[in-house]
């Protein structure tokens, strides 16, 4: 199981208040999100397709590009960077990571895939035609998911931030800093995607009462102001992926929801998660009565 480890950088982080974000071109410059009066909305789900997957792919990084997925795979020994057919799951492109590390979050920006890696501290950039390693950059704190808005990269750690990088110099620009209505902040946000403006966060083990008390959360989060205008729940989406045993040490405790992928040409959302041997097209509904 993942050890949680609450980096200083990000303890810092905790006074520091949430900055607007400068969206890029590719992404337009969505006008402010309308912050609910009163509790954030939840959405429900309706499984539009289900698409193969891959179950020994420990999904940490998703996006979808041309009519293919492109994911990153985590654990140690385990870790790559797939370019994956859709329809089949077929993995035709593949970069297998060194055996000491962990892979997690990916974003391509302008042609480059970043792939950030766990307690490495380290990200690397790849040539998105043919995988072939262009740079390393080295980061403080963990790294756990990524996305972009077409011009900057979006970067959480596990903890309540979301770090705004710039892809030239993998340099922090500004923190964002995610809270729920009742002002308390949303730790461990993981997995990442950017969404008609807004930025979709995974959160690992929402089911857990001390974050979020509900399984399989996805949160809805607003980059200029960090606030949680939303959340989507997806509970019970892949009840077989998910099924423990009474065994305390069953390995299926990891296999959590993680894995957003948004096809904005074809306005489809994709989801799955780890060694999960579906990947699902979800359509949004709701949201649910309060």
């Amino acid at each position: 199981m993942r050890l949680f480890l609450l980096t200083l950088f990000c303890s810092l982080a905790v006074g520091c208040s949430a900055n607007a974000v400068n969206n890029g071109t590719n992404a337009g410059s969505p006008s402010p999100i309308k912050t609910p009066a009163g509790p954030a909305p939840v959405y429900g789900f309706e499984i539009v397709k289900t698409y193969p997957h891959d179950p020994n792919a420990f999904t940490e990084g998703l996006y979808f590009k041309d009519g293919f997925l492109y994911e990153s795979t985590g654990q140690e020994g385990k870790s790559s960077l797939r370019k994956v057919e859709l329809e089949t799951g077929k993995v035709v492109q593949k970069w297998d990571l060194p055996r000491e590390d962990f892979g997690e979050g990916i974003a391509e920006v302008n042609g480059k895939i970043y792939q950030l890696t766990y307690q490495q501290g380290l990200c690397r950039q790849f040539d998105a035609n043919d995988f072939k390693l262009l740079k390393e950059f080295n980061y403080p704190g963990e790294g756990w998911g990524m996305t972009t808005d077409g011009t900057l990269l979006y970067m959480t750690d596990g903890t309540h931030v979301i770090r705004v990088m710039d892809p030239e110099t993998f340099k922090s620009k500004r923190m964002i800093v995610v809270k729920r209505d009742d002002g308390e902040p949303q730790m461990r946000l993981n997995e990442l995607e950017w969404v008609k403006g807004e930025l979709w966060a995974n959160i690992w083990h929402s089911e857990e009462k001390s974050v979020l008390g509900k399984p399989n959360y996805i949160a809805r989060i607003d980059p200029n102001s960090g606030a949680i205008v939303g959340w989507i729940d997806l509970a019970g989406i892949s009840p077989n992926d998910q099924a423990k045993s009474a065994d305390p040490n069953d390995s299926k405790a990891e296999n959590t929801l993680n894995g957003i992928a948004y096809d904005a040409a074809g306005d489809r959302i994709f989801v799955t998660g780890k060694d999960w041997k579906n990947l699902y097209e979800i359509r949004i509904t709701g949201p649910k009565a309060k």
